[in-house]
């Protein structure tokens, strides 16, 4: 009991995500005695369902993946999983298995506003006995509870999308994997014989983009309408990201009427596609009572730079969009080529205009 508790106690401890991961599989590890336990990221990548390891044990040490989703070397497609894809579509709580090598495999979903996300994987050469389930399913519930309770922590609890701090923590992180991308992309690709992952239609190389995206005159939506409707454009404006973009992009609420996107692999003509086919979408609802509302946003290359001076970047993409007759999407780098801004002064993370 000791064991299980003190496991219990620095699962706990933790406010975040990956070192969560890192605390309940090593939990299991220790408690199990096996070497064969993942947590998996489930995803969806070009309406395919994915997954793809998150935290594993190698030589007996608990390891986080260093790739981004969508080119990490080790996704594979959930249908290679057919006891595992079986259970999420039937929505049931545990699946197992028997695998080719004689392991016995015990899956356990996590699901996330009615959506799966993760998947808790024990692979063991014996059957699992009643006794070992019922450790592993108590770990579970809390690994899961704790999970939802520090999604809580990281959503706007007005649209239900990701907040300021959690931008902060997933930027950083996603510069770190940009860099270590760069870096393995290169000898997963040499080790597969194929790329590591394949550019979307529209020419030109993948890349990532960060956009900011500002309600136009949202403070006389306030003024005349009042703050019930202006929270209620603020949850249609979200809906409408939501289902604008993929899952693998992310969408973040900074406050206010301002959003923050994180396009994933996508070209800059994509990007501008994109980003323009949510603005029109915007621009053709009928928002109830309101009646018509507009956005503008600005965008900017996420690959390379501090975040500080990406974000600002995006910034001062927008302000010109709201200075230059809004409900228009204008990229930073078109208009520094246009002479439109100007970089008069940098530093090493603010850049002055």
């Amino acid at each position: 009991m000791k064991p299980v508790l003190k496991h219990l106690v620095e699962m706990t401890g933790h406010r975040d995500h990956s070192r969560l991961e890192i605390s309940v599989v090593t939990a299991l590890q220790q408690l199990m005695g096996t070497q064969a336990v993942r947590t998996l990221e489930v995803f969806n990548l070009h309406d395919v369902l994915y997954v793809r390891p998150l935290v594993f044990v190698h030589d007996g040490v608990a390891t986080e993946s260093g790739f981004e989703a969508s080119v990490d070397p080790q996704r594979e497609p959930l249908d290679n999983f057919p006891a595992l894809a079986q259970s999420i579509k039937q929505r049931q709580e545990t699946a197992t298995a028997q695998r080719d090598d004689g392991m016995h495999v015990l899956w356990l979903p996590v699901w996330m506003h009615n959506q799966p996300v993760a998947c808790l994987e024990i692979a063991q050469p014996t059957p699992f006995s009643r006794q070992e389930r019922d450790v592993i399913h108590a770990i579970f519930r809390v690994y899961q509870n704790y999970q939802n309770l520090l999604d809580y922590s990281e959503r706007d609890a007005l649209t239900g999308l990701f907040n300021r701090k959690t931008f902060d923590e997933q930027f950083a992180r996603h510069a770190r994997a940009q860099a270590a991308n760069a870096l393995r992309e290169p000898a997963a690709a040499a080790q597969t014989g194929e790329a590591a992952d394949v550019p979307p239609a529209g020419g030109g190389a993948a890349s990532q983009w960060l956009a900011v995206v500002d309600i136009d005159h949202f403070k006389l939506v306030n003024d005349r309408f009042g703050h019930l409707y202006g929270d209620e454009v603020l949850i249609l404006i979200a809906n409408l990201l939501k289902t604008s973009f993929r899952a693998q992009d992310r969408i973040f609420r900074f406050g206010g009427e301002e959003f923050v996107v994180l396009l994933r692999s996508a070209t800059l003509e994509a990007a501008h596609r994109i980003f323009n086919r949510f603005r029109a979408a915007v621009e053709q609802n009928d928002f109830p009572q309101v009646g018509r509302v507009t956005v503008s946003i600005g965008f900017v290359e996420a690959s390379t730079g501090m975040p500080t001076e990406i974000l600002g970047r995006a910034d001062q993409a927008l302000y010109y969009a709201k200075e230059n007759g809004r409900n228009r999407v204008c990229y930073y780098d078109e208009l520094v080529s246009a002479g439109l801004l100007t970089t008069t002064a940098t530093n090493d993370s603010v850049e002055l205009f």
